[in-house]
């Protein structure tokens, strides 16, 4: 096999990889490269706003009229710092099968917990915004086939009617898209969505792209659990207490800025790990989400 620390540095970029591609929130990390970051726990974001057009002044060829850019860099925090520590004891693997045991654990480990828990704190993040924003929620609603597309174009609607023409994006429930989809059968149209580097076919409405989630990841707000406390050893996230369940969010893809990154993988064989005699694999991941303050109000948000 390869060495431990190949092994890791391989491991971690397909661990990588994966978490965008096969994230439901995966392409918002597109707007990362906004971003300021030198290290710790703060990001600098930018926030733009400029003067609009003034008259050419051709008297005395006084000629353009100034204008100002007022360019502001904004400090968010970033605060979920998560980790797991797993074991695997050396009579259980050995050398030559310790590679192919490791990525099932990891690729699983991330695929059940780590994806889903990001997933989720996205959306409740984004959420939060456009209730804390209050003027582009609708609450109470069910899904229903003879509704939902009006629901949906209202909402894109109520975006562009903002001033936010450039691309948006849905995500959307299993039981709301099924809906969409009775309501549209035969004339849903389409179209390749990326993420990551990665390409899919999703269904479109008005040209904006639905991104099918799973329920229990669309929540208003969640718990996450710190794997220390009472009740809460098994780690991960549940819905909050005074949550919503969510039907769809319709947003700019340029309004999310999601930042997802991996520490190094640590890998330790029996040789080196003195906690017990076999394999230990540190598993940690730094993320966050922010809205510009200027796009908070570019989201529409329908709950159940």
């Amino acid at each position: 096999m390869p060495n431990t620390l190949e092994f890791a540095t391989i491991l971690q970029s397909e661990l990588d990889q994966a978490a965008v591609q096969e994230s439901c929130t995966g392409w918002m990390d597109a707007n990362a490269g906004q971003v300021k970051y030198n290290g710790g726990n703060e990001v600098k974001i930018p926030t733009m706003s400029m003067d609009g057009l003034a008259d050419y002044q051709r008297e005395g060829n006084a000629g353009f009229v100034g204008g100002v850019v007022d360019l502001k860099y904004n400090t968010y925090t970033m605060t979920q710092d998560r980790g797991r520590k797993f074991g695997i004891d050396k009579n259980d693997v050995d050398e030559t099968n310790f590679v192919v045991t490791a990525s099932g654990i990891m690729g699983q480990f991330q695929r059940e917990h780590v994806i889903p828990e990001i997933d989720a704190y996205r959306i409740s993040k984004v959420a939060t915004t456009a209730i804390e924003e209050g003027s582009m929620v609708e609450d109470g609603y069910t899904p229903a086939n003879a509704s939902i597309v009006t629901k949906i174009k209202t909402g894109i609607k109520n975006i562009r009617k903002q001033g936010y023409n450039g691309s948006l994006v849905i995500m959307i429930s299993y039981d709301a898209q099924m809906e969409v989809e009775l309501a549209m059968a035969g004339k849903l149209s389409a179209q390749t969505f990326a993420a990551g580097g990665f390409n899919t076919k999703v269904n479109s409405i008005d040209g904006v792209p639905m991104i099918p989630v799973p329920d229990n990841r669309m929540y208003t707000a969640i718990q996450i659990y710190d794997g220390k406390t009472a009740g809460q050893e098994m780690g991960g996230y549940v819905k909050g207490s005074t949550a919503s369940d969510i039907n769809f969010i319709i947003l700019p893809l340029t309004t999310p800025i999601a930042v997802s990154k991996q520490d190094d993988l640590r890998i330790f064989d029996p040789k080196v790990n003195q906690a017990f005699s076999g394999w230990s694999m540190d598993y940690r991941r730094y993320h966050e989400l922010w809205v510009k303050k200027n796009q908070e109000s570019s989201i529409w948000l329908n709950t159940k």
